[in-house]
């Protein structure tokens, strides 16, 4: 038995029951994979299945408006993906008749799919010979095979890629593709990987060598970038609690959040707020005070952030459940989630 056959032989045994494992329909598969970019299944299993419940089909997610498609999608992170989602579908429904392209060079074309899920669409769907390559693949294949090439660099991809595609049998390149994910998943984890019953253990450049964990190799990330954001708390002259639509192309642009004043604390803060505030209304120069003495932290991937609230003025009227429920309408960035719920529960 060979490489590939033992691959598939485990494969079959050993996968996971996952709902877009029983479909072919290329929009299910779709989905599963933007979903599932930058999130474990683990997390990304009920955000897919609210979401297809939500929108069943393409024609549901073209006709529907960005805002709800934001709002099902809110807590996932990395929101160009939901905005992508949206736009590709109406441009499917448009020019394709609402028909999914079925060949790679149509899909990659479309906005959001990249080599990637293009791939994985052409190979699971229509059982074309293009090889995925995502995390778990890289690390799979540069374990086994010693693989010094850096998997950070764009470069890379090919090489992987060709490596992938010369293993994979064309005739079932979906299971190819599913098996070599499935695996490094499952068996060739990034900690604690299970190597002592791994059906490649004795061929495995890094076990052999006691180099598991010298594989994938990645250049060093580039430090995150420092960001203080304070977020006012003020209501209008309807005693609703104002929020903005955000319009900045960054990622979380036309989600809805609180006025934001971004600024590094320092000692002439409090008084660049009141000015802040000033924009809304000249009269609210009332006390200003912050909702959370130490800033909440948050870890994006090329980001860090540092979140401060500031209540300017509230009083009880606010505190009701008409204004909760109005704010947990919108999509909003879940550091905003987490303090609506906060802030009525503790308040109310």
């Amino acid at each position: 038995m060979n490489w590939t056959e033992k691959l598939l032989g485990w494969y079959y045994e050993n996968q996971r029951d996952l709902p877009w494992r029983k479909t072919k329909d290329p929009y299910t598969i779709w989905i599963s994979e933007i979903i599932l970019q930058q999130t474990t299944i683990k997390q990304g299993l009920s955000y897919y299945k609210k979401f297809i419940n939500t929108y069943p089909n393409l024609t549901l997610l073209a006709k529907a408006k960005e805002e709800d498609v934001l709002k099902v999608w809110q807590g996932l992170g990395y929101y160009s993906r939901a905005r992508n989602l949206h736009f590709t579908s109406k441009l499917i429904l448009k020019e394709y008749n609402g028909v999914f392209p079925s060949n790679y060079s149509e899909l990659i074309d479309l906005k959001g799919i990249g080599d990637y899920t293009a791939s994985a669409i052409a190979s699971i769907c229509f059982n074309l010979p293009h090889a995925v390559v995502d995390g778990n693949v890289y690390r799979f294949l540069s374990r086994y095979f010693g693989i010094r090439k850096s998997i950070n660099n764009g470069k890379s991809l090919k090489y992987f890629k060709n490596k992938a595609s010369k293993l994979m049998y064309k005739e079932n390149s979906g299971d190819f593709n599913q098996a070599m994910m499935e695996f490094g998943s499952i068996n060739c984890k990034p900690k604690n990987p299970i190597c002592e019953n791994c059906l490649f253990n004795n061929n495995c450049y890094a076990y052999l060598n006691n180099k598991i964990y010298d594989f994938p190799i990645k250049n060093k990330n580039k430090k995150r970038r420092l960001r203080f954001f304070n977020f006012l708390i003020m209501k209008n002259s309807n005693n609703e609690i104002i929020v903005e639509k955000r319009m900045e192309n960054d990622i979380w642009k036309n989600l809805y959040q609180f006025p934001l004043f971004e600024e590094r604390n320092n000692v002439n803060l409090i008084k660049k707020i009141k000015q802040f505030v000033c924009r809304y209304d000249p009269k609210k120069l009332n006390k200003i005070k912050k909702w959370n003495i130490k800033p909440v932290k948050y870890k994006l991937t090329h980001q860090e952030l540092y979140v401060t609230f500031w209540l300017e003025n509230l009083n009880i009227g606010l505190l009701n459940k008409y204004n909760y429920d109005k704010l947990k309408k919108y999509p909003m960035p879940i550091a905003l989630e987490n303090f609506i719920n906060k802030f009525f529960k503790l308040q109310t």
